[in-house]
């Protein structure tokens, strides 16, 4: 842990945090969270044991901002307060070609976009939206309409004119498809709007025991087939990525499980890392199943995996009905649960960077659907 300057106290202490979290034994102050393999749940782990040593809680895009100890250092002594939160994350802010402004999915953290980001090229701005209440100060937003608000005024800030790159995956898609719908109907010009593995469900009913239990099969024969797909030392870091998943999912699980058992009792103001994406989670879920989309004047850019659960696997889900500039189809090869994998996602990475330069420079002839 030595360094060319002595630390102080909330340094040391974060070094010592670090080292725990991602399991190496030296750690500088300078050196970057994610270069020392840190990834989202890892995140999650490292920012709950900040909270336990320092009473403070850090949304999990903080890390773009402060990817190092010193600069995380910084935030705790300048005594974080929630009244300077901003769904706005700057994950690549540099680059001469038009922002891409990106969507959280279900989870409310953008991390998961970290290495879409970095594959997309140095050149190309890429900003992320988070949901609110990752602080864990307020409360997140209930509706899908709500999000794309209050999303929109903090885009606008940035960008105040389009023409405006939108995606989003998962729920994020379809804050995205209302983000798109509120640009239009004031006059600005969507260049494009590309749902990641996005569906339509406002008709969706409620899947039975047996629909639960048949997508979860599904699951494990997706992870399986994209484990076939990588050679020994890309299976081990795979393997490696999903239990480091795992753990922090669990945690979140049994959080959800004791608030089941106690619907009675009252949230506090002393809410772990845990409660706080469960909640997040749940609220942006039910707002996605509430949100009933309305036709949008423009194109749809829908990329989807190879294939699908069947639980999902319904033309009536799709966009191609409500997007009235047509639906433009792109399928890459991967399975679900590996799209924003980071030994898959450079397959998104292709896709979304043609879709871009095509957006900037179109083409005479249409391409959509």
């Amino acid at each position: 842990m030595a360094n060319d300057r002595s630390k102080d106290a909330i340094e040391t202490r974060l070094c010592s945090i670090w080292q725990k979290v991602l399991g190496i034994d030296l750690v500088t102050v300078d050196q970057n969270f994610f270069d020392l393999g840190g990834e989202s749940s890892l995140a999650v782990q490292m920012f709950a044991r900040v909270e336990d040593a320092f009473g403070v809680k850090l949304p999990l895009a903080t890390l773009y901002e402060a990817p190092t100890i010193t600069e995380l250092a910084a935030i705790l002594r300048d005594d974080f307060s929630h009244e300077g939160w901003s769904p706005l994350v700057e994950i690549q802010p540099n680059g001469s070609r038009p922002p891409f402004f990106c969507v959280h999915p279900h989870g409310g953290n953008v991390l998961i976009y970290r290495e879409l980001a970095k594959q997309l090229g140095a050149d190309q701005p890429f900003f992320g939206l988070q949901s609110q209440g990752m602080d864990g100060e307020q409360q997140p937003l209930a509706t899908i309409e709500e999000m794309a608000t209050l999303y929109l005024r903090e885009i606008r800030k940035a960008r105040p004119h389009g023409p405006y790159f939108l995606g989003g995956y998962c729920m994020g898609g379809a804050v995205a498809y209302e983000l798109a719908c509120q640009l239009s109907a004031a006059g600005e010009n969507v260049a494009l709007l590309a749902l990641f593995d996005t569906m339509e469900y406002s008709k969706f009913p409620k899947p039975s025991f047996l629909d639960l239990g048949y997508y979860n099969c599904q699951r494990f024969l997706f992870h399986f087939s994209n484990l076939l797909k990588l050679d020994s030392q890309e299976r081990s870091r795979f393997i490696s990525e999903k239990i480091s998943s795992l753990r922090v999912r669990f945690p979140i699980w049994t959080s959800r499980l004791r608030g089941k058992i106690k619907k009675s009792s009252k949230e506090t103001d002393t809410l772990t890392e845990s409660q706080i994406l469960d909640r997040i989670w749940n609220a942006n879920f039910h707002a996605y199943l509430e949100y009933a989309a309305k036709p949008y004047v423009g194109v749809v850019t829908d990329i989807r995996p190879a294939r699908q659960y069947r639980l999902f696997n319904n033309p009536r889900y799709k966009w191609d009905h409500l997007a009235q500039g047509g639906q433009k189809v792109i399928v890459l090869p991967v399975n679900p649960p590996a799209m924003f994998a980071d030994l898959f996602v450079k397959h998104l990475a292709i896709a979304l960077r043609r879709c871009i330069d095509e957006a900037i420079e179109p083409k005479t002839s249409s391409t959509a659907n």
